[in-house]
């Protein structure tokens, strides 16, 4: 059974929630902060090398996830800003804005981190995300020849990622 869900990916992949849903690139972490795939459509600029980018996009999700449950109202115990949390331990954030993008962001209870970075117009990606996650379940973590914590190689899931982005574009 998936984490999200029925046991087959969704013939039906959730529908754009505004114009302007250009996906510029996407990362996918594992816990460890091993950039296991990084695909790219519409990034007009490349300021930094992929290691550089890969690590500051790691410390900001790993920086954003450690304030967020610092100012948990709901949480007694705040613990130390820097230490590291169990998925799903604490408050936690989904997506952020600036006046160039939106960074949409969803981690899997195994601690597997998905990014994608859009216009800064598109709405909730909460569901695209998941979708995102089903694909990755059915095309590499149920394929036997993947090794979990390994770059991501599967062509039958840079396929399906590409044809699902470029029907929300």
């Amino acid at each position: 059974m998936q984490f999200f869900g029925g046991s087959e990916i969704s013939p039906s992949p959730p529908v754009p929630t505004s114009t302007g849903n250009n996906a510029h690139m996407m990362y996918v972490f594992n816990r460890n902060g091993v950039c296991l795939l990084y695909r790219e459509w519409n990034r007009p600029l490349h300021t930094l090398n992929p290691q550089q980018d890969h690590k500051l996009m790691f410390g900001l999700l790993f920086s954003l996830k450690s304030l967020t449950a610092k100012m948990d109202p709901t949480n007694a115990e705040k613990g130390n800003l820097g230490i590291p949390q169990l998925p799903g331990q604490g408050c936690s954030f989904h997506s952020f804005r600036t006046n160039t993008y939106k960074l949409s962001f969803m981690e899997t209870p195994s601690g597997i981190k998905f990014i994608l970075v859009t216009n800064p117009r598109t709405g909730d990606l909460r569901e695209t995300l998941k979708y995102i996650y089903n694909l990755y379940v059915e095309y590499v973590a149920k394929n036997p020849l993947y090794t979990p914590g390994t770059l991501i190689r599967c062509e039958l899931f840079n396929t399906a990622l590409d044809q699902y982005v470029r029907s929300i574009a």
